[in-house]
């Protein structure tokens, strides 16, 4: 076997750059994109090579590691995790910098590839600018905080390692079960250090993601207990985009006669006009999904992990026969609260059951219901997202003048605030992924920095991020990183206020506003409250923006961004009163013991709702 002689540094990238992936015919680069903001320990090794193989992945650069990893996992995210993004930085602060985009990339499931690099292996030049001392295990550094947040992690302490662990990162990246971020820990010498690699090694590998089958035994029980159901309902999560499994999970429910409501990763599985479309789900969802929920006697949750905002805190299955059902590809999710499992592909397992459930069918007065309740939902949408002659619009008219706006193939992101519950319940699906909405670990940030990453993946179409004004001070960089590359954003600013969305739970739990509108921060200013410019902001990070003064005026306004050659900044005034709700309940921690009479009496209301929680059966 010939050896080629290289650094870690080459030959890491070079790997990298012989991974294709192959999907439906179709064999591309495994890392389509790769962001950098270069310093010391990746610029002299990594950062060259790098720059040698942007004909197979290009390199951008970012305004802050955080936002450069988020964008590489809403890159991912738009591939529906098929191609993967790569962030790198230099040691200390850069690297602790992505720790949270590790944490989003780790709770979505998401594949992200982090190249961090460390304080030299050797030690002789220690302590190095940025490095962290911890006096009794000298080995210890801030790449360490990874290991929470990732599905791998390794630090190279010499080349031959790479023969290893590179082939482990990817295939847990490419892992259905255990997607999740890997980190790569990059020792500042090592990285230079050379030894004779086989050129084996190096030879283009095409991947393709498995498809694990279910256990025979597994599909005859699930089938049996639909079979038994006299109200059934199906849970569509994010796990059914990625196995490409829509079409079968529309045929199952068409042909047995089950209605299906959607959880926020799944919120655009089914049009919102389909006849067993039930609504969104949860303490974001629908009242009509919820209701349909509390009656269902056998719920089948396909790719879905089951977070609180989907189960209302496990407030929402109210049936005393009550049975679960799981289809999920990862153990892990499947096995939640005993339920009954099947552990595969959601679309090979799906196609299965509906083979032994042959021409089964639910009941007619079980699907007149939910339609009926679906209608009832789909009134109380159209009154409340209806265009009033306003100048001070609510959150559900901004989306869905957003929602009509919108092409097939454009997307709309967001992330954590009001607009997650906003969008979720009031967003009418006409096409189907037309929503990234990162509501798994709630990153605020997000939204800006995944735009982006989102327009990189999709050139094609219009990347449409709606971000408040809190989410926007707190990570808004990458508009101009998205007019230095030339990846064309539009930015929907809802500009509320501050923080109105915990404004809104912290009173709604009897607690007293504060700290979270501008009106209600701590200061010792003596002059009148200031609000952020927010389209001189964005002019000064080189995007076009305005201002919309009048909700009639949006239209317009949405078509001059349309039409704009570089990212484009609509910022709203939003009334922040004005919320979309549902009915249904979420767990928060209220105080046992308080004198407050407004605590001790949101308390009391709070537990009416405990009482219809599941305790794990």
């Amino acid at each position: 076997m010939g050896t080629i002689r290289m650094t870690t540094a080459q030959a890491l990238v070079r790997f990298l750059a012989a991974q294709q992936i192959e999907h439906e015919g179709k064999v591309e680069p495994l890392f389509g994109c790769a962001f950098a903001i270069f310093g010391h320990g990746n610029v002299t090794c990594l950062g060259q090579q790098l720059y040698e193989n942007q004909s197979v992945f290009p390199t951008w650069r970012g305004q802050n590691e955080q936002s450069m990893a988020l964008a590489a996992v809403a890159y991912a995210r738009a591939n529906q995790r098929r191609r993967i993004g790569i962030a790198t930085s230099s040691v200390g602060p850069g690297a602790s910098n992505m720790v949270t985009a590790a944490g989003v990339a780790h709770t979505n499931r998401l594949p992200l590839l982090l190249l961090c690099g460390d304080t030299f292996q050797s030690r002789l030049p220690d302590p190095v600018l940025q490095q962290t001392e911890h006096f009794s295990n000298p080995s210890l550094t801030v790449n360490d905080a990874f290991k929470a947040v990732t599905r791998y992690w390794d630090r190279i302490t010499t080349p031959s390692q790479l023969l290893v662990s590179l082939p482990q990162a990817i295939a847990t990246m490419l892992d259905p079960a255990d997607c999740g971020p890997a980190m790569i820990g990059l020792p500042q010498d090592v990285q230079g250090h050379a030894w004779d690699f086989p050129e084996a090694f190096f030879a283009p590998r095409v991947h393709r993601i498995r498809r694990p089958q279910p256990e025979l035994a597994d599909i005859e029980a699930a089938a049996e207990a639909l079979r038994r159901a006299k109200r059934p309902m199906i849970i569509a999560g994010g796990g059914v985009v990625y196995s490409g499994a829509r079409d079968a999970l529309i045929e199952f429910a068409e042909k047995h006669q089950i209605p299906v409501v959607s959880t926020i990763a799944g919120r655009t599985l089914l049009n919102d006009d389909h006849p067993l479309h039930g609504g969104p789900i949860g303490t974001t969802g629908s009242d009509s999904a919820n209701h349909i929920a509390n009656e269902a006697d056998v719920v089948l949750a396909v790719g879905t992990r089951l977070q609180d905002f989907t189960t209302g805190s496990w407030t929402v299955f109210r049936n005393p026969d009550f049975k679960l059902i799981t289809i999920n590809v990862g153990r892990h999710d499947a096995s939640k609260h005993l339920a009954q499992t099947v552990i595969g592909d959601a679309r090979d397992s799906l196609l299965q059951l509906d083979k032994q459930l042959e021409a089964w069918q639910t009941e007619s007065n079980w699907i007149e219901y939910c339609q009926k309740e679906k209608a009832a939902w789909d009134d109380i949408v159209n009154s409340r997202t209806a265009a009033t002659d306003t100048a001070l619009p609510s959150y559900a008219q901004v989306v869905n003048k957003v929602n009509y706006l919108t092409d097939e193939g454009d997307r709309v992101i967001t992330a954590a605030g009001g607009l997650p519950a906003e969008i979720a319940m009031n967003w009418q699906t006409r096409f189907p992924d037309s929503l990234d909405v990162e509501f798994g670990f709630s990153c605020m940030g997000y939204e800006i920095a995944a735009g982006w990453g989102n327009k990189i993946a999709r050139p094609e179409h219009e990347s449409i991020v709606m971000v408040g004004d809190g989410s926007y001070l707190m990570m808004n960089s990458d508009i101009y990183s998205s007019v230095l590359t030339g990846h064309k954003m539009i930015v929907v600013v809802c500009d509320n206020g501050g923080f109105a969305v915990i404004r809104k739970l912290q009173t709604n739990t009897g607690n007293t506003a504060f700290n979270n509108q501008l009106e209600d921060c701590t200061t010792e200013r003596d002059y009148p409250l200031p609000r952020v410019d927010f389209v001189s902001h964005a002019k000064g990070l080189g995007a076009r923006a305005e201002k919309v003064t009048h909700l009639n005026d949006f239209e317009q306004a949405f078509a001059r961004a349309k039409a704009a050659d570089r990212t484009y900044v609509l910022v709203v005034d939003i009334d922040d009163t004005k919320w979309s709700t549902c009915d249904a309940w979420w767990e928060v921690g209220l105080a046992q013991e308080t004198d407050n009479p407004s605590i001790i009496e949101a308390r009391d209301n709070w537990e009416k709702g405990r009482k219809h929680q599941r305790r794990g059966v």
